[in-house]
């Protein structure tokens, strides 16, 4: 068995969707980075890499990259997913949380689950996500930005 953390925290914007999970959320700001910026997924791909012991995403996506600019991340995600099983890796399960003051997005939390649940060939019992807010404190609190963070438990398949 194998525990990997991921984090991560994108800046919010004007003119950008606001795609979490996979999902679009309707807000009048969206995450800004090189990807669509899906804090969620990019989360969720650091801790499966780092649970595999096969670095971050930025090692694998670089920002630098002009085939990574605007790819959604639920392909990052089934790519990474690949590099793991390739190592031997099954999926045990995935507990998330999500933190972002505004917008409300738990009517699309099981939506996101059956996305993420999809590519990883997993059944969505064995994916938590869960959403927060700052209580107005800190960058997140003050609607700048968005965050997520992942702990994932994967084994060896024999």
């Amino acid at each position: 068995m194998r525990i990997g953390i991921g984090f991560d925290i994108h800046k919010l914007v004007p003119d950008r969707k606001l795609i979490i999970g996979g999902e679009v959320i309707p807000f009048e700001k969206g995450a800004l980075g090189h990807s669509d910026a899906d804090v969620l997924l990019h989360a969720i791909c650091d801790a499966l890499l780092g649970a595999a012991a096969l670095g971050d995403i930025g090692r694998h996506f670089p920002d630098t990259e002009k085939k990574y600019k605007d790819i959604p991340s639920i392909k990052l995600l089934q790519t990474t997913w690949d590099l793991v099983k390739q190592q031997g890796f099954e999926l045990v399960n995935i507990d998330s949380v999500i933190i972002l003051e505004k917008p409300k997005i738990s009517s699309y939390i099981e939506k996101m689950r059956e996305n993420i649940a999809t590519v990883l060939e997993t059944s969505v019992n064995n994916i938590s996500i869960k959403a927060t807010t700052s209580e107005g404190l800190g960058y997140t609190g003050k609607g700048k930005g968005i965050a997520a963070k992942a702990v994932v438990l994967i084994y060896k398949s024999e």
